[in-house]
């Protein structure tokens, strides 16, 4: 009997989930292509500022923006190509000069 009550309890948990996730996908699908088609119309006739972004138009994202609530011009990320070897002896020499470490250990 008891099997029977979370076989049930799983099926409407399962059933509400897959119309919640269903519900969900159309509300973003509708609102993409409406927010979409409005941002294209506006600023075909924009003009791009020094920054790339349209003169009325702010970034979408909080982290764009410096402290006074400019657009920041500058690379977020900048990601350097290591060697193997170069990263593997960068990664030996910290954990040799770490404290907790035992260099008379490790070269007997």
């Amino acid at each position: 009997m008891l099997h029977l009550l979370y076989i049930i309890a799983f099926t409407v948990i399962a059933f509400f989930a897959v119309s919640n996730l269903i519900r969900s996908l159309i509300n973003i699908g509708t609102e993409t292509q409406r927010i979409g088609n409005s941002w294209n119309s506006r600023n075909a006739r924009k003009e791009v500022n020094r920054n790339g972004y349209a003169s009325s138009q702010a970034p979408s994202h909080p982290e764009l923006l410096d402290e006074q609530g400019n657009p920041v011009n500058e690379p977020l990320l900048v990601m350097r190509s290591v060697n193997v070897d170069d990263a593997r002896e960068k990664l030996d020499a910290l954990y040799n000069n770490s404290p907790g470490s035992n260099q008379e250990e490790d070269k007997q």
